[in-house]
């Protein structure tokens, strides 16, 4: 049992048991030291160094939303309404999405009601597990990434312009090969001007062979032109960018069927993977963002950019509530190893370490 199931146990434990809160602070503190000292023992360079760089990452939204929400807690009234609205609202602005935000209010005006929270320590315990488990909730079984076990893997990458998409290809690019794997980039954005020219000064930058054509040319024929290329030499892993005009839905439609048109063909089981890129920053702008892109395509996973540099990481819970579609890597930062596969347990953690101290 990991340490987000470990969390959640101790609070549920401790609900089930009716502990007083002296007990319950010392079984939540015991469980993360618990689980520290086995992530240090079992696993010292790949899980502890991971569960770091996650909370590293995390930090801006991490202490932001701690300070905001000590803040409205220190001035806790669970018979007040307005008390609620407040928190209605900071969750809202944390980019927690509608439908999470009510399930968070409501689950605490409801123990409030029972007598379960009486103080500002209280509150805050409701809130913490209550986000922890909506966490847990948000990506189905299915978050892992789909790699082909027969042959050559497909990925294909949408999302509009400016959201981190050709970098975070190329990232990917960069660790596939650092694990000995061959891989090859498809330039399949012929629309926007230089978009070409950069991904072949990324392909150049990390070893991987980029195939492409003169802009305006027909991205299809890309795609068609990279499989066979990655074929042929053998490679494990094909990464395709695509344009990310939204301005014409019905023609990044167009473009994006004829493209996988031409990858069924030539692979049944492909694209094995249809990532969607957003940037963490813009918030409500990148929901919107995400909705667009599942009427066009049918997206399989997101990859979340930029999230060190925004101090609102709600944004996981309102796509799990609202869309439905599993987060499958996270950007914690701008180096070349700093896009991570998403773990929920180290992303709530990271998101909440002050909070679970605190309660703990």
């Amino acid at each position: 049992m990991g340490l987000f199931d470990k969390i959640k146990s101790a609070f549920t434990g401790a609900e089930a048991k009716d502990q007083p809160q002296v007990e319950v602070e010392e079984e939540v503190k015991e469980v993360v030291e618990d689980s520290a000292a086995k992530e240090t023992t079992l696993e010292p360079d790949n899980t502890k160094k991971e569960t770091d760089e996650y909370e590293k990452g995390l930090k801006k939204s991490r202490l932001s939303f701690t300070r905001r929400l000590n803040e409205l807690l220190a001035n806790f009234r669970y018979e007040d309404e307005e008390f609620f609205e407040e928190l209605e609202d900071l969750l809202i602005e944390s980019d927690v999405g509608f439908e999470a935000t009510m399930q968070i209010a409501d689950t605490l005006r409801y123990e409030a009601k029972v007598e379960n929270v009486k103080s500002m320590k209280d509150a805050e315990r409701v809130i913490v597990k209550t986000m922890v488990d909506m966490y847990g909730e948000t990506n189905p079984d299915h978050q892992s990434f789909n790699e082909n076990p027969d042959g050559l893997t497909v990925v294909l990458f949408v999302g509009v312009n400016g959201v981190g998409k050709t970098t975070t290809i190329a990232k990917m690019a960069h660790q596939y090969i650092d694990k000995g794997k061959k891989v090859v980039l498809a330039a399949g954005d012929t629309f926007r001007a230089g978009a070409i020219e950069q991904l072949n000064i990324w392909g150049g930058r990390v070893g991987a062979e980029v195939i492409s054509t003169k802009q305006g040319g027909d991205p299809a024929a890309v795609v068609f032109d990279s499989i066979k290329t990655a074929r042929d030499s053998g490679a494990d892993l094909l990464l395709i960018d695509t344009a990310g005009r939204l301005q014409n839905k019905k023609n990044l439609m167009n473009e994006l069927e004829k493209m996988k048109r031409v990858i069924s063909r030539e692979i049944p089981d492909a694209p094995h993977e249809t990532l969607l890129v957003l940037d963490a920053t813009t918030g409500q702008n990148a929901l919107n963002q995400a909705k667009i892109f599942k009427e066009t395509t049918d997206v399989t996973g997101i990859v979340l950019t930029k999230m060190d540099g925004t101090a609102k990481g709600g944004i996981v819970l309102a796509i799990g509530k609202e869309l439905g579609i599993p987060v499958k890597f996270v950007g914690l930062g701008e180096t070349m190893n700093d896009l991570h596969p998403f773990d929920t347990e180290k992303f709530a953690y990271g998101l909440f370490k002050e909070l679970i101290e605190q309660t703990a």
